[in-house]
């Protein structure tokens, strides 16, 4: 009987692991350096008088970017650091093993502070190269930005590859304090034009009036430089010429309000022309540049954004519910954990944040990522972060959105963490009385206290599921990043083994960079690659529009994403079980498309825009969105509008959760004079009286106001609710009073 109980239990052991691996196993898995043999870290030198007290973005970490330098089929990796000289190259030699081809390579960076990178073939030669982002001209950092020119293979005797540093030869050698750049055809000329996004050095508590956005600043504010090397404009011969700046003619923003650590480059409206969409941090708005198709771009946020993340970080644009749409995603810093959360001091004063509204020209932020819904061509974008709960995953940087379980529905990746927590609220305290300890001894002994008591800010990499609708479930522990602890910045992704499956690359500060390989079960795939024959020859900004039996899945190649970082080349659809795809479109940056059809999964395709014909009529397949919905105000005589009264709640009541004076006007319906038509009654605020409209036979309305409601005037009206309250067959009115203006037993407390 012992024996036999014995074998159960042994056999049930022994089953176990082959019941449920498919159930537990995580899809990524952290392959260990000795297996890569990627061995950078970003680790920060110590530095006098340099940290985060002296500079703002200490902690930011550096960047990665992914893409085939060899021409190979496999992905290699570039590593940026925040010390000289420690960049890294990694040349990708097949099942996850990289060789360190830097020095050789000639591209360890010279700058003293590097932050974003990319990838782009600049000079058209079919090699991709290499330009790295730079902070300098601040606190002693010395450099320019970088660009390093492939030289291609040197040797017939060797596969080594070699670049030669020639950002000053091309005219992109700017000096200053930029987060990041992106390599796009803005104007349509063929090649390749460099947008670079500066942050500020601007101490953040000065909130400068909009109007100042027009100055320029020669180390902050964006540059747009447009690609003349085989259009001089100086006398040299064609393929002599350099970048030009064209920041100004085209309308760029070059003043030193705006924090910029996001940059998405995106045909956001449907008409064919790439717009920019810039996540700034801090109190400057984010900009949204709508690209005019003539050189030239207008900043148009207000007029399609209700409000945006507070302190943006990176950012992302894709078409994550495959309507056709690109949708965008800004990080922020929100915890997930209610007790950091708690003591988290992220907000604003409300007094200053009013007066930035009203006084300085800003518009709405919130202190979360902001998933923007694009909600037809570009004509308005719908917030829904808390909605479909991606809206808090901590001191974020970059998000990512792609297929990670190549369902057909685009997943979401967001790195995270940072070394300190500079916004805790108890630390807030300590540094206060610190800075007056400081204040009277002038002694640095006191920056070294305030860095050491800043509590750790780590945090895990986060992961959600799209459902291709609206919403996303978080699975960083079940995919096999919810138990990773660190600070994690720059990130991209590639199929580093081309198995179909994404894989992904993560800088992190103070720590090994990590690589995670993809293990997702098998379904299958389809991955494309762009041969262009002009001078834009991987094909950046390239559509591919994919129908699966009356599904459609949306890319446009665009290399910077996320957070100072760029992703492969190549373009990957998940097709779940679908083995044969109906048809596959692809519309060229200059508008040329070709139809492939019945196309086999499981492939990599290059699509050769020589392949190409006709012009794609946007027009004719992106129409404006159909409105459910018009106002209707003028034409009804609806004039009465409610108006809010200045009260700030939280200064009387510290701890509630939502302010109780400004929850906006109530609305009870009902038929109030037996005509058969509805007419309502519209809740004022204090000062303000209620409203009762009268609807008239023509639908118009006509305001009825009594003495009975503007005596009332004094009350915050908060409810309302017609009702028969005596029996008499005529509906009577009910209204709330409330409010956090009033104390005790003051009338104006009393429902009427």
């Amino acid at each position: 009987m012992t024996t036999m109980r014995f074998s159960v239990v042994y056999l049930c052991i022994i089953c176990l692991p082959f019941f449920s691996c498919n159930q537990s196993d995580p899809i990524f898995t952290k392959l260990s350096p000795s297996k890569t043999n990627i061995h950078f870290a970003n680790t920060l030198e110590k530095r006098e008088r340099f940290n985060i007290l002296y500079y703002l973005y200490y902690y930011n970490g550096g960047g990665v970017a992914t893409g085939d330098i060899n021409n190979d089929g496999l992905p290699d990796i570039y590593f940026t650091a925040n010390s000289p000289g420690n960049n890294k190259l990694y040349l990708n030699k097949g099942n996850f093993e990289f060789e360190d081809i830097t020095k050789k390579a000639g591209v360890e960076g010279i700058s003293d502070w590097c932050s974003g990178v990319t990838m782009a073939d600049v000079n058209a030669d079919g090699l991709l190269d290499i330009y790295v982002s730079t902070v300098s001209n601040h606190h002693g950092l010395q450099g320019h930005n970088e660009l390093y020119i492939n030289n291609g293979i040197t040797s017939s005797s060797s596969d080594e590859v070699t670049f030669t540093e020639s950002a000053a030869k091309y005219g992109l050698n700017f000096s200053g304090f930029t987060t990041q750049s992106a390599f796009f055809d803005y104007d349509h000329d063929g090649d390749l034009d460099c947008y670079i996004l500066n942050q500020s050095q601007q101490p953040h508590a000065n909130i400068v009036d909009t109007i100042n956005r027009r100055k320029i600043d020669p180390y902050a504010g964006d540059r747009l430089y447009r690609n003349d090397i085989n259009s001089p404009t100086n006398g040299q011969a064609k393929g002599q010429g350099k970048f030009t700046d064209v920041s100004a003619q085209a309308g760029i923003y070059q003043s030193n309000l705006g924090y910029g650590l996001g940059l998405a480059i995106a045909d956001f409206n449907n008409d064919g022309w790439e717009d920019i969409y810039v996540g700034n941090d801090f109190h400057e708005n984010d900009y949204y540049y709508v690209n005019n198709a003539n050189g030239s771009f207008t900043e148009s946020g207000a007029k399609h954004f209700n409000h945006y993340s507070r302190f943006s970080m990176g950012n992302d644009a894709a078409d994550y519910n495959n309507d056709g749409q690109l949708d965008l995603i800004t990080v922020d810093m929100l915890p997930p954990d209610e007790k950091v959360l708690k003591t988290y001091g992220s907000d604003e004063n409300p007094d200053i944040y009013k007066v930035k509204l009203q006084q300085n020209g800003y518009q709405h932020q919130a202190s979360k990522n902001c998933l923007q819904r694009n909600n037809g061509n570009g004509s308005s974008f719908s917030e829904i972060g808390l909605i479909s709960g991606v809206s808090a995953t901590d001191w974020s940087w970059s998000p990512l959105f792609a297929d990670f379980d190549n369902d057909g529905n685009k997943d979401l990746f967001v790195s995270s963490g940072i070394v300190s927590r500079p916004v805790d609220l108890d630390y807030i305290r300590f540094v206060s009385d610190l800075q007056v300890k400081k204040g009277m001894n002038q002694t640095d002994i006191y920056d070294d206290m305030a860095i050491e008591k800043m509590p750790d800010g780590a945090s895990h990499p986060f992961l959600f599921r799209g459902d291709g609708k609206l919403s996303f479930k978080d699975v960083s522990e079940s995919w096999g990043t919810g138990n990773m602890k660190g600070y994690f910045t720059g990130a991209a992704y590639a199929d580093l083994n081309n198995d179909g499956n994404l894989d992904l690359i993560m800088n992190c500060l103070n720590a090994p960079a990590v690589i995670l390989k993809n293990n997702a079960p098998k379904k299958n795939y389809l991955s494309l690659s762009f041969k262009g024959d002009d001078l834009n020859t991987t094909g950046i900004g390239c559509k591919a529009y994919l129908f699966q039996k009356g599904k459609l899945q949306y890319q446009q190649l665009m290399l910077t994403r996320g957070f100072q970082s760029s992703s492969d080349t190549r373009l990957h659809f998940g097709l779940d079980s679908l083995a044969v795809i109906d048809s596959l479109l692809v519309v060229w940056p200059n508008q040329k498309f070709q139809l492939l059809k019945n196309v086999n999964a499981n492939k990599f395709i290059t699509i050769h825009q020589k392949d190409a014909s006709g012009i794609f009529n946007y027009n004719e397949y992106f129409k404006p969105p159909t409105q459910l919905f018009s106002e209707l105000n003028e034409d009804i005589n609806l004039k009465w509008k409610h108006k809010e009264n200045d009260f700030v709640d939280f200064n009387i009541q510290y701890l509630i959760p939502h302010a109780q004076s400004t929850r906006g006007p109530k609305i009870a319906v009902a038929d109030v004079n037996g005509d058969g038509l509805d007419d309502f009654y519209a809740c004022g605020a204090i000062g303000q009286p209620g409203t009762l409209m009268i609807q008239q036979p023509g639908g118009a309305f006509q305001n009825s106001d009594t003495t009975v409601f503007n005596a009332d005037a004094a009350c915050e009206d908060v409810d309302a609710l017609f009702f028969d309250s005596n029996g008499d067959g005529s509906p009577d009115l009910y209204v709330v009073s409330g409010g956090n203006q009033f104390t005790g037993k003051d009338i104006s407390l009393l429902d009427r």
